[in-house]
């Protein structure tokens, strides 16, 4: 058994030790009953059919019931959540204290509004049958009803970092009382930049409090906090670090980026085993572009990402979670803590930069037991994404066999032709030389890209090639030059002994300027 001591790291526990005869002694717990938890919580896990333990909970229930800082890591849907929240209820409930006005009992912080409303409805539900209150606070919404019940004391606050610190700052709330700390998915929190404000929340909080922190993977900076936060933890771990869901079949294919909206429409449509699925994008544009994309395709999506207000937010999962959308287009944000029945797919749109966001975002499918499958998009840039991928999961991801969907994909390896925009197809007759309606229509540095004049209309033999000016007839219907930019407009013929407009009649620039303006007609002599 493997325990945190502070600066000396990692250590094995001598075989004599408690906590390693403890972990023994519930080694074999096959039952809720088996881990020391009271009457009214078992009468809620079985009124929720819950009747076995997952390995997270039974090895970190028994030390959190006896008080003691805890290191728990583990991947999403293991079922981190029971695993402190059942005995924070009921070592709360046993003491049987009010909480202080203007504080709280127990704080537990998330890095997502999601996750933070998740626990919280967690909280309600495995304490029905207890006496103990819970309130969660995040930004996006009103702070007024959070001061409120922050002033009157509420046992558990579940919080995201930035508003906490926010009434923290305002004196809204005070943490010198608090007896519990949990710092739940502490990983996801240090990409997202919250470890400063983390620390602070710590520095404020009672010294003598018991902390529990969960993470996905341990990085040096992790470890440097938990040094600093927790006293003599137990260290637990139900998986190996950075190791992806057993029951998770990873596949990718390789396609030009270009191609990307069309596949992803394409399996979606095609595909019937995809029965929902969370496509991920790495921004929060991308996300709305590929929900306007798949909408247009007849297939109905929903979008979730930072810049959506909080309602946008859980209409979107609501439309999720209930059927009516097929679809969730997420950002990252989406990766941890939704825990929505029944994903059969999870998406990558785009690989996402940093390496262990793959296995928290394909954590969201195969839970609770299920099989699910994560299918990979990779273009030609993102190929260090996938090697980086790879190489933290140690395995190598197999192409995905997407023979079903009726559209061509381009290989992995670009060539420069495939970089290139597709240009005009020429006939025989137009490759002898480029008239002025072809150069329109080539890329230049004027930025007319894919504008193509129309094309003239049948012609005889001798007559200018296809985009060139024809020469006008008076028999001849006029060429159509709207959609032809950069053309110089026809000139009115000279009179040369009729009378010069007057000056009113002059048109400005937009208009004809005929030669016989004086200025025009000066600086011509002038060259």
């Amino acid at each position: 058994m493997l325990c945190w001591h502070g600066k000396r790291g990692y250590r094995a526990s001598p075989s004599d030790s408690p906590i390693r005869s403890s972990i023994e002694s519930h080694g074999s717990l096959t039952t809720f009953a088996d881990l020391g938890l009271g009457a009214p919580l078992l009468e809620m896990l079985a009124a929720e059919n819950y009747t076995q333990p997952t390995p997270i909970q039974a090895q970190a229930i028994p030390h959190v019931l006896a008080s003691r800082d805890l290191i728990g890591i583990a991947q999403t849907g293991t079922g981190k959540t029971a695993a402190f929240a059942l005995p924070m209820l009921q070592r709360l409930s046993a003491q049987n204290r009010r909480p202080p006005r203007r504080g709280c009992r127990a704080l537990v912080l998330a890095p997502t509004r999601e996750l933070a409303s998740q626990i919280n409805n967690s909280f309600r539900v495995y304490g029905r049958h207890l006496r103990l209150t819970s309130t969660v606070v995040f930004g996006g919404v009103s702070a007024v009803p959070q001061i409120r019940a922050l002033a009157a004391g509420v046992d558990i606050v579940v919080a995201t970092p930035g508003r906490l610190l926010d009434h923290l700052d305002q004196r809204n709330i005070l943490l010198d009382q608090i007896e519990v700390l949990v710092l739940d998915e502490v990983d996801r929190m240090l990409d997202m930049g919250f470890i400063q404000p983390v620390r602070r929340i710590g520095r404020a909080s009672a010294p003598d409090r018991q902390t529990l922190l969960f993470s996905a993977t341990m990085p040096d900076e992790i470890r440097k906090l938990a040094a600093e936060f927790l006293n003599d933890p137990v260290e637990i771990a139900v998986a190996p670090v950075a190791s992806t869901a057993e029951r998770v079949e990873q596949r990718v294919i390789h396609v030009d980026a270009r191609s990307k909206p069309a596949l992803l429409a394409n399996l979606l449509t095609c595909d019937r085993s995809i029965e929902r699925a969370l496509v991920f994008t790495r921004t929060k544009r991308g996300a709305d572009r590929v929900s306007r994309h798949l909408a247009a395709s007849g297939v109905v999506a929903a979008a979730i990402h930072g810049n959506k207000s909080q309602g946008q937010r859980e209409q979107a999962l609501s439309a999720f979670r209930s059927g009516r959308a097929r679809v969730l287009v997420a950002t990252d944000i989406a990766a941890r803590g939704i825990d929505v029945d029944g994903v059969t797919h999870v998406i990558n749109f785009e690989l996402p930069n940093i390496p262990e966001s793959y296995v928290h975002r394909i954590g969201r499918t195969a839970r609770a037991g299920a099989a699910g499958m994560a299918i990979s998009f990779c273009d030609a840039e993102e190929r260090a994404h996938l090697r980086g991928i790879e190489t933290l999961i140690r395995q190598r991801l197999a192409p995905h066999d997407h023979s079903g969907a009726p559209v061509a994909f381009t290989p992995s390896i670009e060539t420069q032709e495939s970089r290139r925009p597709a240009s005009p197809v020429r006939t025989p007759r137009q490759s002898i030389g480029k008239g002025a309606g072809e150069r329109n229509a080539s890329v230049g540095r004027s930025g007319t890209q894919g504008k193509v004049a129309k094309p003239a209309g049948p012609r005889s033999t001798g007559r200018p090639a296809a985009g060139a000016p024809a020469k006008t007839r008076a028999d001849a219907a006029p060429t159509d030059l709207s959609n032809v930019r950069f053309l110089a407009a026809p000139k009115s013929p000279r009179v040369s002994n009729g009378p010069r407009p007057a000056e009113g009649g002059q048109t400005g620039r937009s208009g004809e300027v005929g030669r016989s303006h004086p200025k025009r007609r000066q600086r011509a002599g002038g060259r």
